[in-house]
Formats: structure tokens, C-alpha cells, sequence
């Protein structure tokens, strides 16, 4: 018989069934509440709180606003503010306090279309050095960084070249923000690049193609030097980029895991307590709980003795639950409590999660 008293164990907690489709569902932070962030069945968005009071997910408030909202994020924003920014299917990029919700403290027209991911960094107590920014990926091809504090244009844009095809981003997040001077930005995109910018310079730092479209990229911490990249794909595929070493032709280490059932990996969030466990969610409905564990050496030199070239680690299940019968669309663990999470699925569910024994 298998031990599995020492094994985590991916409880759900509580759900509640909603009149909307789910896009994304964030923790707000020093808190128990998160908001939901969607779309009503007649186009218009949905931005909604909730709080976790004993056995209920209660709705403690809810507006509508005019176009329907793709993506959202806290991290740019101090914690005595949390401003919530979100991203639409119209493509503009608004910044809401919560508190007085009849107009957003900034907004600019990011896009020509969706905007389909969003990250912030410079907030929430100072995680990361320097300063407030929110990137925006789109379908018409563009990388976009913002600061709220400035509403003329973007400080930093990544762009198609011209003649260039034009691919969907699907996916961004900031990373190596651990001093004033160092910022970067990941992205990937509907053809299976993945891309890392650096906004010291404005120049794509390193590139690959992981041959199926990228639904999620996150750095295991972004407010450190970079050292590890999660990339999640079309085609039940997921791999670790140990970016600690860039070799100049082979690039960084990775390790790939390949599910057998072909569902797409929607997400994959890392556990803010623990950078070396992360969650992934499933097109088949189901969460899947992983480790990383490093190599006993991070580097080598190449086989013509030139070079350091990275040694990818190695990744082990923890445990994989399925939740719902569609696919789990939008994962967050809390910033402030270990192994609590939220989710929405496309059977128009939201789910509070417990992660147990995480270590």
C-alpha cells in the first residue's frame, strides 16, 4: 500500500456557480477576498468581489462595465492603495480603485484588440525595484509596458517588425527586478515563441520556440535575478527554463513534461512562498502540483570547452485533482496565506482550493 500521509493533498474548499464566463481570478492582497473578472452573456464586462466568510463565497460587490474584461492584476499597486489594473477585449488598459468604482484612476486605449495577458511589478509593499509598471500582450502582436503615472504613451513597446507576421500574444510577465537599473519582460505567443525583453535596453534579451502556442509564462520571483521561467502550452506540454546560465547558442537548460492526454495547459503559477512549487491547470478540468529540484551543479562547461551552459533540473508530480468537467482558465495562490487559492473554470464556476503539506 502507498504512503500518502506525507503527500499534499489539493482540497476544495468551497465553489459557487456564476451568470458569466470566467477570465481571471485575483487574490487581493492582505486580505480574504479576491475578485472575479469576465464577461456577461450580453458583451458587457464583469468585475466582482468576493469574500470568504466561514462555509460561503459571499459577493460582497459587483459592477458592470462596458466591454468585457480578459485579464487583471494587483501588482503595480502600493498596499495601502490596491488598484486594480484590467485588460479588455477592446483593448484598452484601466486602473480601478476599488473603494469609488464610477471611474478608473488611469486609462489609455493600450490596443487595436484584446488584451489578452497582463503582469504588474513596482507595488505591493515594494515587491521589485523600481518603478509602478503593468505590461499588456495583444492579439495585434505588441508588448506594451505602462506606468500609471504617466498617460502619453507607453515606456517601453515591443512590436512586429514591419512585414513582419503579426502573432497573438497570449501570455506576459516581468522578472529580474532586483535592482533600479534591471527590469525584464516575458512573453509568449500564439506560435509557440517565447521571448524575454530587457527594458534596460529595449532589446529582445533571448529568444526560443517551444513549437506549441504559450498560454503562460512566470518567473519563479519576479523581484529577483532571473532564475527560473515557466512556460505552459497548447498540447499538454510544460517546461523550466533555468535562465541562471545563457549560453550563446544554446540558450538556457530546460526541462519539459509532457501530460499523455494532449489537454491544453492553461496556467502555471508558482507558490509565492515556495518559488520551487507551482501549479499548473488543465484544458480536462484538472490542477496538477509540481516541484523543481535542482541539479547538483546549475552549469557545465560545453563540450568544446568554451562556454557555461545550464543543467536543467528535474520536475516531480506532487498530485493532480480534477475540479470540473471544462477547462480550469485562471489560477492565483494568495500572497498572504500558504497554499490557499483561487480559480475559474469554464463551467462558469469559481473554486477556493486548500493545498496541504507544502514544503
Amino acid at each position: 500500500m502507498v504512503d500518502v500521509t506525507n503527500k499534499p493533498q489539493i482540497l476544495e474548499h468551497l465553489n459557487k456557480s456564476l451568470p458569466l464566463t470566467i477570465y481571471d481570478t485575483k487574490w487581493i492582497p492582505s486580505s480574504a477576498r479576491f475578485v472575479c473578472l469576465g464577461s456577461h452573456a450580453r458583451g458587457t464586462g464583469a468585475i466582482q468581489v468576493y469574500e470568504l466568510e466561514e462555509q460561503e463565497l459571499k459577493l460582497v460587490a459587483e459592477w458592470e462595465k462596458k466591454d468585457s474584461i480578459k485579464c487583471g492584476t494587483f501588482g503595480a499597486s502600493p498596499l495601502d492603495e490596491r488598484h486594480l489594473a484590467t485588460g479588455d477585449f477592446m483593448g484598452n488598459l484601466h486602473v480601478w480603485d476599488l473603494e469609488s468604482m464610477s471611474a478608473p484612476v488611469f486609462h489609455v486605449k493600450a490596443h487595436d484588440s484584446i488584451i489578452n495577458a497582463i503582469d504588474g511589478i513596482g507595488g505591493l509593499g515594494g515587491k521589485g525595484y523600481g518603478a509602478p509598471e503593468i505590461v499588456t500582450g495583444s492579439r495585434d502582436g505588441r508588448v506594451r509596458v505602462w506606468d500609471s503615472r504617466q498617460r502619453e504613451a507607453p515606456v517601453a513597446a515591443f512590436e512586429p517588425a514591419q512585414g513582419e507576421v503579426i502573432r497573438d500574444c497570449w501570455a506576459v510577465a516581468f522578472g529580474n527586478s532586483y535592482s533600479d537599473d534591471d527590469r525584464c519582460v516575458a512573453a509568449g505567443y500564439d506560435n509557440g515563441d517565447v521571448k524575454v525583453f530587457d527594458l534596460r535596453n529595449g532589446q529582445t534579451f533571448w529568444e526560443t520556440n517551444v513549437k506549441n502556442g504559450v498560454c503562460a509564462v512566470q518567473f519563479d520571483r519576479p523581484d529577483i535575478q532571473m532564475n527560473k521561467l515557466l512556460v505552459a502550452t497548447l498540447e499538454s506540454r510544460l517546461s523550466i527554463f533555468d535562465c541562471r546560465t545563457l549560453h550563446p547558442e544554446k540558450g538556457f537548460a530546460d526541462v519539459t513534461e509532457k501530460g499523455m492526454d494532449n489537454a491544453t495547459v492553461w496556467t502555471g503559477k508558482h507558490l509565492p512562498q515556495n518559488r520551487d512549487i507551482f501549479m499548473t491547470s488543465g484544458g480536462d478540468g484538472s490542477v496538477n502540483l509540481y516541484k523543481y529540484s535542482y541539479p547538483e551543479k546549475r552549469s557545465v562547461r560545453d563540450a568544446d570547452d568554451k562556454f557555461d551552459q545550464g543543467v536543467a533540473g528535474t520536475l516531480e508530480l506532487l498530485n493532480t485533482r480534477v475540479l470540473s468537467s471544462q477547462p480550469i482558465s485562471c489560477w492565483d495562490w494568495s500572497p498572504d496565506k500558504a497554499g490557499l487559492a483561487c480559480c475559474g473554470a469554464f463551467d462558469q464556476t469559481i473554486r477556493v482550493v486548500i493545498c496541504t503539506k507544502l514544503r
